[in-house]
């Protein structure tokens, strides 16, 4: 008997000793102190020619009450899927709107449960400083991203202390989904209830013409939303980014947003500009030559002020005036486009993102030059992409002539994520065909998430390089020359291209001593020795804008 019981005192020694986990401090919200996310403001951020337009809509419990939205019944939103013979019914699919039907509640006033853990990232520390991002950004576009040249610049960088999302968690997972499928919601109620005045003009002041409806305003207009939920007790923001809408890629219905959506997609998740095929429109004007594709045109495209890259800047610029980043986190997700704009977002200002069934954004990641700390794994960015290996959105593989999104119009090429995957083996598991319509947010809560015991597990993707066959060039103003590349820290007069000629010319005239076998005596007039130059005027980022005699030597 007591051999036994010996040996069952080992094994719970070595059970419960385990000297190398690491135990991460979970949050679990009990019931009698819970206070979950509810839906605060819904930002909207016009694209194309009216970029420019940048409004807000407060769903305070007053305006809430107001227009009726306390009193939408869910069901309202609950999909069609198919029609009674079993086949897809894509008009009655964009006609509803995409919330699950395993959830019940109202959009609108629905308390959102969640789990956090707490750790760390590693994110600039000037990061909210007025147009500290926008130099940034500019500068390492103006230098291709040069890691020689990057490494001058003395960025700081802060590990932070912040809450994050338990990924971990179906409770969490499902309600960071609601948020994004949120985003796609239309307004419910009636005309009557829906005024202009109830926005508020951000950007430049919004004066629609005679023949648009004030009532649409922020669901058709044309741009990208950002709703936004807040938890109080904790102090947590999660800004949710619409994804496209349309009827061949899934998500929302069939908007005005859905042109300039194309664009966006066709211009982030292509090789070069959706050049598919020469019976393609380009959304931008990079293409060379077979497989032969501007950089720097490409560049300059993604950071257009008309693109939705900096509109959600702007949105997450605007959330951060009303909540001060020193007292909230925040927090990013979004569905297809929309997760592939949040992830870029949270790479841009070091945000814990979770996206569902985004496109690979690793294409965009690069090209934009978002900064990213030196040495830093990529695991320890919190960017979580959940997708399944039923979607051919989120797998890369929705290209070719046979393709869904092709005949859509829609140059889906790239595959390649940042941060980690959290993927759902459905075909495995479930036996299902990889389609288009599993790329549908509702589809992930109703189907995937809600019906699986356990979250997908996160790991790192494998290597991974997208467009491998295309050949990227750059084209500089003089290719001859080397280009010009100053230290940062020390004074430098550059030479005009026609003293660089005459000093050549003047060289070469003269035999060298070498040359000639002999050594010159010829010697210079002596010189004043010159004096020291001293640094008068420093820029955000440490380097040298005004030179000057140092008046101590």
């Amino acid at each position: 008997m007591f051999k036994y019981l010996l040996i069952l005192l080992i094994i719970n020694i070595f059970y419960w000793y385990r000297p190398n986990e690491v135990v991460e401090e979970v949050h679990v919200i009990q019931k009698e102190e819970y206070d979950g996310f509810k839906i605060k403001h819904i930002f909207h951020h016009g694209s194309g020619k009216n970029h420019n337009i940048h409004r807000r809509l407060d769903l305070t419990p007053e305006y809430i009450k107001k227009t009726g939205l306390d009193e939408v019944d869910s069901t309202k939103y609950h999909h069609i899927d198919t029609n009674q013979q079993g086949f897809v019914n894509i008009d009655a699919m964009n006609s509803d709107y995409d919330w699950p039907s395993s959830v019940k509640g109202n959009p609108w006033t629905m308390n959102l449960p969640y789990k956090y853990k707490k750790g760390s990232i590693k994110r600039l520390t000037e990061r909210h400083t007025p147009d500290f991002i926008d130099s940034y950004l500019d500068y390492a576009m103006s230098v291709k991203g040069n890691p020689q040249i990057m490494n001058r610049i003395t960025l700081d960088w802060e590990d932070e202390e912040v809450l994050l999302p338990d990924v971990n968690d179906k409770e969490t997972l499902v309600t960071l989904a609601l948020m994004s499928s949120n985003a796609y919601v239309k307004y419910p109620i009636d005309d009557d209830g829906k005024k202009a005045s109830d926005w508020y003009d951000i950007g430049e002041p919004w004066v629609p013409d005679k023949n648009h409806s004030d009532v649409e305003f922020g669901w058709g207009e044309d741009g990208i939303r950002g709703h936004v939920f807040v938890n109080e007790k904790d102090k947590i923001i999660v800004v949710a980014i619409k994804g496209t809408s349309g009827a061949a890629i899934p998500g929302g219905g069939d908007e005005e947003t859905t042109n300039n959506d194309r664009i966006n997609d066709n211009l982030l998740f292509s090789c070069c500009c959706a050049r598919v095929s020469y019976m393609w429109k380009t959304v931008c004007d990079c293409y060379e030559k077979a497989y032969t594709c501007n950089q720097d045109c490409l560049e300059k495209e993604l950071m257009r002020k008309d693109r939705y890259y900096q509109s959600t800047l702007e949105i997450y610029r605007n959330v951060t005036e009303i909540y001060n980043t020193k007292d909230y986190e925040v927090w990013v997700t979004g569905h297809s486009l929309g997760g592939s704009l949040g992830s870029l977002l949270g790479r841009t200002y070091g945000l814990p993102v979770v996206a569902f069934e985004a496109p690979g954004e690793m294409l965009a990641t690069k090209r934009l030059h978002l900064p990213q700390p030196p040495g830093y794994p990529k695991y320890m960015e919190h960017i979580y992409h959940i997708g399944n290996t039923a979607d051919p959105i989120f797998m890369g593989v929705c290209n070719g002539v046979s393709s869904t999104c092709n005949a859509a119009g829609y140059a889906m090429e790239t595959a390649c994520h940042t941060g980690k995957l959290c993927v759902y083996d459905v075909v495995t598991d479930k036996g299902w065909s990889v389609n288009v319509l599993n790329h549908r947010i509702h589809t992930v809560i109703d189907e995937i998430i809600m019906v699986y015991n356990d979250t997908a597990q996160c790991v790192e993707q494998p290597p991974c390089r997208d467009c491998f066959n295309w050949r990227y060039v750059v084209h500089d103003d003089d290719e001859n020359d080397e280009p010009f590349l100053p230290n940062p820290l020390k004074p430098h007069k550059s030479k005009t291209k026609e003293e660089i000629t005459t000093t050549s010319s003047s060289v070469s005239s003269k035999p060298s001593s070498i040359e000639t076998g002999t050594i010159s005596s010829e010697t210079s007039e002596p010189s004043e020795p010159p004096k020291k130059q001293k640094c008068l005027k420093r820029t955000w980022y440490g380097w040298c804008s005004e030179w000057g005699e140092d008046p101590d030597v």
